[in-house]
């Protein structure tokens, strides 16, 4: 099982996103990026709707394995 953290970087290195870049797509910093990698802390539930749609993946594929 995955944190949330764990899957988001996953789903960004599929896409060959760089932090920042994936932070500029959604409208958070880097640095955010960085924190919810290192489950510092979890994006909002916004948050987690724009990833859903940068990634082109459904909930149920985004949450897939994630230990919620």
């Amino acid at each position: 099982m995955f944190k949330i953290g764990e899957r988001i970087k996953e789903l960004r290195l599929e896409k060959g996103f760089t932090q920042a870049q994936l932070g500029k797509l959604i409208g958070v910093s880097q640095k955010a990026i960085d924190y919810w990698e290192r489950s510092v802390n979890e994006p909002k539930a916004s948050y987690i709707i724009a990833l859903v749609k940068t990634f082109d993946v459904t909930f149920n594929e985004f949450f897939e394995n994630v230990n919620i």
